[in-house]
């Protein structure tokens, strides 16, 4: 076997590891490793993993159901109108898929959200359940010490449940893990950027997405390896149109769904998983921790739909993402009955009218199972684009 071939190997064997984990459920403490005595669920967008990882509780991401759940129980205490992440959610914890969490986290990112702690708490008494008030205002002069109490609150329940007391030191130690993990996680998109033929969408969403299931510092060996493997690919660039894709902060598109925008666009940045991503530049690792993380919060962080920074208009930022990545076009996607992703779509799609910018509007929900109809849009899309550079 050659060097290429090997490397290609490598990345496919990452990579069906890496969707496995997002197939799997949630870990069981006993297959955790030795230095953790349990699982702290929380829902997107963004949660500070660093202090459950030093209370020594695996922080895991719960991103619904996907499209293969069926809504037994959820339906009759949620109404339908209620977006697929929140109901596919509840109906995790009420089939017992999740009766193996320490606790359960949730944020007001919308009203459908914040309830969820609600459900939680009168349906699983056994666990810990909190909101974690984060501002979607951030201006505010007060914002980091505001955000410093909530953190300092949030550490000190971890330690209640987890029976582990959390100093700075320990702290410390996992703002150093996470930040190796940021920058491996910042070379990933940068390669995307750059060469995006070695590197699809759906395989940097595999890659990104294994760290809600494992934990940090594994994924951050994992990561250099794919990375190294992914680097060293001798595919040829292909004649496809460069975009930039927004929508999925909160619910996550059908894997199917970014296959079909993979087939024929160059998916050269996007907001999925963003709140693994909220954090832009490394934590200062000296001072007070649990200041540094509220400070970086708001100072070295991504923009979203769900928080509203005057420094990062939802058209700036979408522009911001258009001209750095270099892209040709937008891909404007929203979950279905999602208030705040709806709402950015509308000033997005507002904006783009006065530019010369392209772009496709799509609309997604986690239980979709028929693609055929966007995959027909999407490559309409593709080629209107390439004849537009030809012309």
């Amino acid at each position: 076997m050659n060097s290429s071939s090997g490397d290609e190997a490598t990345l496919n064997e990452v990579l069906e590891h890496c969707n496995d984990l997002r197939l799997a459920p949630i870990p069981d403490v006993g297959s955790l490793p030795e230095r953790y005595t349990g699982t702290l669920g929380h829902f997107p967008v963004y949660f500070p993993e660093e202090i459950a990882h030093a209370a020594g509780l695996l922080p895991v991401s719960v991103l619904g159901g996907g499209n293969r759940l069926e809504l037994k129980h959820a339906d009759a205490r949620m109404g339908s109108f209620v977006c697929s992440i929140c109901r596919s959610t509840a109906e995790l914890g009420l089939n017992g898929s999740l009766n193996g969490l320490t606790g359960f986290i949730t944020h007001p990112i919308c009203d459908a959200a914040k309830h969820l702690a609600g459900i939680w708490a009168r349906n699983f008494p056994e666990q810990l359940s909190e909101i974690l008030y984060l501002p979607q205002n951030v201006n505010s002069p007060g914002a980091v010490r505001y955000i410093a109490a909530e953190f300092q609150r949030l550490r000190g329940e971890l330690e209640k449940r987890s029976g582990r007391g959390v100093d700075d030191d320990a702290l410390r130690h996992s703002i150093r893990i996470y930040n190796q993990n940021r920058r491996l996680l910042r070379e990933l998109y940068a390669l995307r950027r750059d060469e995006p033929w070695k590197l699809s969408c759906t395989e940097s969403y595999l890659l990104t997405r294994a760290r809600t299931r494992m934990p940090c510092e594994d994924h951050s060996v994992l990561l250099e390896r794919a990375l190294a493997a992914a680097r060293r690919r001798t595919l040829p660039s292909q004649d496809k149109p460069r975009v930039v894709l927004v929508g999925g902060f909160c619910e996550q598109p059908p894997i199917e769904m970014l296959e079909a925008i993979d087939s024929n666009c160059h998916v050269v940045d996007d907001d999925l998983l963003i709140g693994l991503r909220w954090i832009t530049a490394d934590v200062p690792e000296k001072g007070d921790p649990i200041w540094q993380l509220a400070e970086s919060f708001v100072e070295r962080s991504a923009a979203s739909p769900v928080q509203h920074d005057e420094r990062k208009t939802k058209e700036g930022y979408l522009m911001e993402m258009i001209g750095a990545s270099k892209a040709d076009a937008a891909v404007l996607t929203a979950a279905k009955f999602c208030e705040p992703g709806l709402d950015e779509q509308v000033a997005w799609a507002k904006h783009l009218d006065g530019t010369n910018i392209q772009y496709l509007v799509l609309e997604f929900e986690e239980k979709m199972t028929s693609f055929e109809q966007m995959a027909m849009q999407l490559e309409t899309f593709a080629e209107s684009l390439l004849f537009a550079v030809a012309a």
